[in-house]
């Protein structure tokens, strides 16, 4: 369907959400009016703004706004698969930033410094998500592999799927790390016999297992830190 832009450029300029932006720093528009700028253009008899406070209304806040797929998006009249993708390009590069510890690869010593990079990255995540993180003799992340999505299960968690690229890579350990979307932090008993598993491959390999850590909202669980790998 064709989209009918209800004019901002016919308000006066000292009104506009893009002029404002440009003379006074973003920090001074409302979110309605930052997602106003993202969308860029309305519908019939609505502008930019009214469907940005639409979505803000629909999901309370911009937390939840930002988990949304953009499946989930375009339910939303007038928000099509231009908007949804530019809106969910726009929250990943903001996961994205807030994971980012400069320009060097990050060190992982403790519990809290893999949490402090992946919450951000993982915690709106609709389903779950199984990573490696390959590390050298220091500590310091060589390479992240995703290892499966979905249901985690010890048949698709195979040791072969998570120690063959950190052979290929010479790793000297691993951290295992996944989400929980449920906001629940407790392991499974699924959990812990794929935790088990793992840390006995990785002992006959060589390469060991430092921590399976579970992440859920802006909550994390360490298996190492409770004695149980």
């Amino acid at each position: 369907m064709a989209e009918f832009p209800y004019q901002i450029t016919r308000w006066p300029k000292k009104e506009r959400p893009r002029e404002r932006l440009l003379q006074h720093g973003a920090q001074h528009l409302t979110e309605a009016e930052l997602l106003g700028i993202l969308l860029g253009k309305g519908m019939r008899k609505k502008t930019a703004i009214d469907l940005a406070r639409e979505l803000l209304d629909r999901y309370e806040s911009l937390q939840n706004l930002s988990s949304r797929s953009p499946a989930e998006l375009r339910t939303v009249k007038g928000i099509g698969m231009a908007k949804a993708a530019i809106l969910s390009a726009a929250f990943e590069l903001v996961r994205r930033v807030q994971s980012e510890g400069g320009g060097e690869k990050p060190c992982f010593k403790r519990s809290s410094d893999v949490a402090r990079i992946y919450l951000p990255l993982m915690r709106d995540l609709r389903k779950e998500v199984f990573k490696v993180l390959l590390l050298n003799r220091a500590n310091r992340l060589i390479k992240e592999v995703t290892v499966s999505e979905g249901t985690l299960d010890a048949s698709i968690v195979h040791p072969r799927e998570v120690f063959r690229e950190a052979m290929l890579e010479s790793a000297s350990g691993v951290i295992l790390i996944h989400n929980h979307p449920s906001g629940n932090t407790n392991p499974s008993e699924e959990d812990l016999r794929i935790t088990r598993q793992l840390a006995e491959a990785g002992r006959l390999l060589g390469i060991k297992v430092y921590d399976h850590i579970i992440l859920a909202g802006e909550d994390y669980r360490s298996l190492a830190d409770e004695g149980l790998l």
